[in-house]
């Protein structure tokens, strides 16, 4: 018996939109499914809406292939698909003299992951592009940039639904197996409570914080020995600035041991936010916890070390992310990990767990590589 449809994705994040597309625009048959009211409303609508250069990530790793090889895709797509977007640049900061060799050891790896455009700065000559920086040396990156990640995930809906494929909100996925003829078994719940269950010939869970949770349905009953990396969730938040902000590009210090900083960054209004700092959660948790005010004042203490004059109660909460992170804390930053047939011996069926940043700038290219996983 065939399959209702073709490809199931479940997860309408811009991971899960851009692998739909990628099928729809080989008039492949897909359905996006997005248990909440809106696409990206977890994750990718809540991170700083940078296109990374590739220049932190370990050479050969898929952050890195992917970065490099997406950022040309997603500044491409924008251009094509009217999506705001603006190469800004990124200036790397170090503040004091024992920062310089990191400096110089991310150099070498953006270098080695093909990333030709980068070069030092001097402290004379990063005040002449910012005035108000403070530090003793920096590194350039110019193909850094920005974009409206929310107008490039309706960009990618549109794509969606002028081919073969629709995207369903408002509808849970309860359950998933496999029937006799190798099909996926699909159950959902809709927000008013009905119940409906489809079949599908290829399954793509891309659901972010919810991803380990519905690959179990399908593994816990498989006799094999695989089960979905472990889940670790970390919170981040962010503040926003309430004056006008000096600067043109992205300034990021050198990255502490977790994450890349209390770092600023910019949308494409021009406005500024800075964050974000890290949290380690048990639960999913969007509050802004910021109660005594310490947080603010950790916030200011660490952007003031490459913006002294940053004014005084400028800074406002702004909003919270999650990431779903695959290594627990005091552990080094992981892989992506996407799990195809040759990891966990099911046909059609992938996986994808911790695609956290940078996975918005990664997201077309991730695409592709689904594509062919799925051949």
């Amino acid at each position: 018996m065939s399959a209702d449809i073709e490809t199931v994705v479940i997860g309408a994040g811009v991971i899960g939109l851009a692998i739909a597309r990628a099928f729809t625009d080989d008039g492949g048959e897909v359905m996006v499914l997005e248990r909440h009211k809106l696409i990206g409303a977890e994750t990718s609508s809540r991170n700083s809406e940078v296109i990374h250069a590739g220049i932190y990530y370990p050479r050969d790793s898929m952050r890195a292939r992917f970065c490099v090889r997406g950022k040309d895709q997603l500044y491409n797509f924008a251009q094509q698909a009217g999506i705001p977007v603006k190469r800004c640049g990124k200036i790397l900061v170090a503040t004091s003299p024992d920062e310089t060799p990191q400096l110089d050891r991310i150099s070498a790896a953006g270098k080695a992951n093909g990333v030709s455009d980068l070069c030092s700065l001097s402290p004379k000559e990063v005040r002449e592009l910012e005035p108000d920086i403070a530090c003793v040396a920096a590194l350039h990156s110019p193909s850094t940039g920005i974009i409206d990640a929310h107008a490039l995930m309706l960009a990618l809906e549109g794509l969606i639904e002028a081919g073969n494929g629709q995207v369903v909100l408002n509808v849970s996925v309860e359950n998933l197996s496999q029937n006799a003829q190798g099909n996926f078994v699909v159950t959902t719940q809709s927000s008013d409570g009905e119940t409906t269950t489809l079949t599908a010939r290829n399954l793509i869970i891309a659901a972010g914080l919810e991803a380990q949770h519905l690959a179990a349905f399908i593994h816990g009953k498989t006799n094999g020995s695989y089960m979905p990396p472990k889940r670790y969730l970390a919170k981040a938040h962010y503040y926003t600035l309430s004056t006008r902000v000096p600067f043109k590009h992205l300034i990021y210090p050198v990255p502490p041991q977790a994450g890349l900083g209390i770092h600023l960054t910019l949308d494409m209004a021009g406005q500024a936010r800075f964050g974000p700092d890290l949290t380690w959660i048990d639960q999913v948790d969007y509050t802004f916890d910021d109660a005594d005010g310490r947080r603010q004042a950790d916030f200011e203490t660490a952007i003031r070390r490459y913006w002294p004059s940053l004014p005084q109660a400028s800074l406002q909460p702004g909003y919270t992310g999650i990431r779903p992170k695959i290594h627990p804390p005091g552990t080094s930053t992981a892989d992506f990990a996407i799990h195809g047939p040759e990891i966990h011996g099911i046909p059609r069926l992938i996986g994808l767990y911790g695609i956290e940043s940078p996975g918005l700038t990664c997201c077309l290219s991730i695409a592709d590589h689904v594509r062919k996983l799925i051949g």
